[in-house]
């Protein structure tokens, strides 16, 4: 078994965590870090989350996400209140870890992209993430709190739940005026479609371009999804054909990442 971990988030907490500030007086305040406490809360956090799984001795693999990110060429705005810069010692951090670890970056995609796609060509695994978006996922999945199994059903409604609800976190709206809990209420009277999801956004005179919009994904990618769905064939993430067809062309898919994501 192995923990498929969102680093992205741990590094970033710790190297936040990591850093103080001096006032030098005058408009000048400098922000300093030491690399080696940033460092130590890292394996610290990793420490504490295979403690989780004591009846096991798991091998982690860390997964961080590509510089590059191609939903902002979908929609520019994607992710448009995090404009701040990564902390002291970020990039350091990451570095060292590759020397320790199993580490993962997907070109031009996040971090929960490339673990979806593993852990849906990899099975048995756990992911483990604080992140909502990972409840699409079908599979074993440890939140930072608890340990849960999330069935193909469950992801299901909860990508449909999402896509009305909106992410303000990833800047994608939904539809307005509704959120978790009505987005529910009308699929439960409704139905789990797509249907129900056009027919919310009609209602506020939006346009299914409008929901097509969702920054997890593009057009494309949504729509092999659906179809996915009305088959029952759902794998989020996992589309492996449609995943090569976005393949940044400068990048080769060598052999050993095939092997690795069950690429034929």
């Amino acid at each position: 078994m192995k923990l498929l971990v969102d680093a992205d988030f741990v590094v970033y907490k710790c190297c936040a965590g990591a850093e103080t500030e001096v006032d030098w007086g005058d408009d000048v305040i400098l922000v300093t870090s030491k690399f080696s406490e940033a460092y130590a809360c890292v394996e610290r956090e990793l420490k504490k989350i295979s403690q989780n799984f004591m009846w096991d001795v798991p091998q982690i693999v860390l997964f961080f996400s590509d510089s590059i990110n191609f939903r902002k060429k979908i929609q520019p705005d994607y992710k448009g209140n995090r404009q701040r810069k990564k902390p002291c010692g970020y990039k350091r951090v990451i570095n060292k870890l590759k020397t320790e670890y199993e580490v993962i970056v997907m070109p031009e995609l996040e971090a929960d992209d490339a673990l979806g796609i593993y852990a849906t060509a990899n099975p048995g695994n756990v992911i483990c993430s604080p992140d909502k978006d990972m409840r699409q996922i079908p599979g074993r999945l440890f939140n930072m709190t608890e340990l849960m199994n999330v069935e193909q059903a469950e992801g299901e409604r909860w990508h449909l739940i999402q896509t009305l609800a909106g992410d303000q976190t990833d800047g994608y709206s939904g539809v307005p005026g509704i959120g978790i809990k009505r987005a529910i209420a009308l699929f439960e009277e409704n139905g789990y479609s797509w249907k129900t999801v056009v027919e919310a956004f009609a209602d506020k005179n939006l346009s299914e371009e409008v929901a097509l919009e969702n920054p997890k994904a593009s057009k494309e990618d949504i729509i092999t999804v659906f179809l996915a769905l009305q088959r029952q064939n759902f794998c989020l993430t996992n589309n492996l054909t449609n995943l090569l067809k976005h393949w940044p062309s400068h990048q080769n898919i060598t052999p050993e990442v095939r092997s690795r994501f069950g690429i034929s």
